[in-house]
């Protein structure tokens, strides 16, 4: 796998070409879309994801250029969402639906399911600019491939291994921020939606330094991904929540919108709990002591 940086390589080279494979790979699902154009956008914005990721890992000893991708890569990346953020709001209605409880509850979010479908594709047929949306991207995903010609980080193996040591703690004590938010009981789901980011972070940075320690990584990866999925579940229902009390004409019945409500209330209560008890677990370990560990497993492999 390309989404790697290796300790006994140059990191200039390494972070070129993690970049740059994530950008072609996005360019290229946009440009052949062999799913078709609204997978391809989803394929593609997870890409951006792991390039964005990738540059905040080494974002202290690049700010400026850091910041720049970020905006650039955040902006094109939000031209692309409309319709994806439409069928998150069905997969989660597809979550519900198998977790019914009755077969009441289940036969209603049948119905909301087929309503969420039929408002994903309204909106679809709506927004007749994403044809042109889509080739924007790509030129600007080739943009930002070139601006990585330009950028160079000078960094020796303990000018690297101190880097990651600061971008991983700062990363954390942003995770353990927010989690401490999340644990408080009016927490905002914006907390939660900010534990989701660190942790999406913490997940490709285990992936980019596996090699430092493969099989201790992977595990820790694999938590941490488990962590980005509840979140994500927890998120996405508040979402769906407002949808519903924001567009109630959406609900053929009235008792329809009633079940959504009580069937995303209680497994909001599952999920928030899991989340909690997953992300203890994943950020265990003090800022401080994960990363001074980091840098230490990045000298070791180095040498």
């Amino acid at each position: 796998m390309s989404y790697r940086i290796r300790p006994d390589r140059a990191l200039d080279d390494e972070v070129h070409k993690a970049a740059a494979h994530q950008l072609g790979k996005a360019m290229a699902v946009l440009t052949d879309r062999p799913q078709g154009l609204h997978e391809a956008v989803h394929a593609a914005r997870k890409n951006i994801k792991r390039v964005r990721a990738l540059y905040r890992l080494i974002g202290p000893v690049a700010r400026e250029f850091q910041q720049r991708e970020n905006d650039r890569l955040r902006n094109m990346a939000r031209t692309l969402s409309g319709v994806r953020d439409a069928t998150a709001l069905i997969e989660i209605g597809h979550y519900l639906q198998a977790t019914a409880r009755s077969a009441e509850e289940l036969h209603a979010l049948t119905r909301v399911s087929d309503l969420l479908t039929t408002r994903r594709d309204r909106l679809a047929a709506a927004q007749t600019d994403l044809e042109d949306r889509a080739q924007a991207a790509v030129a600007i995903c080739d943009e930002a491939r070139e601006a990585l010609k330009e950028v160079s980080f000078h960094c020796g193996r303990r000018d690297t291994a101190r880097l990651f040591q600061k971008s991983w703690r700062r990363n954390v004590r942003k995770a353990m921020q927010a989690l401490s938010e999340c644990h408080a009981e009016d927490a905002h789901v914006e907390s939660f939606h900010d534990l989701r980011k660190c942790s999406q972070d913490y997940w490709m940075h285990h992936m980019l330094l596996r090699d430092v320690w493969p099989a201790a990584m992977h595990a820790k990866q694999l938590e941490a991904k488990a962590l980005v999925d509840v979140l994500g579940r927890y998120v996405d229902m508040s979402i769906l929540a407002a949808v519903a009390d924001r567009e109630p004409h959406l609900f053929d019945r009235s008792d329809d919108h009633a079940r959504l409500l009580e069937a995303i209330i209680a497994r909001q209560q599952t999920a928030r709990g899991e989340a909690l008890e997953r992300a203890c677990w994943v950020f265990a370990d003090k800022p401080e002591s994960e990363a001074r560990t980091i840098k230490h497993l990045w000298l070791e492999a180095a040498d």
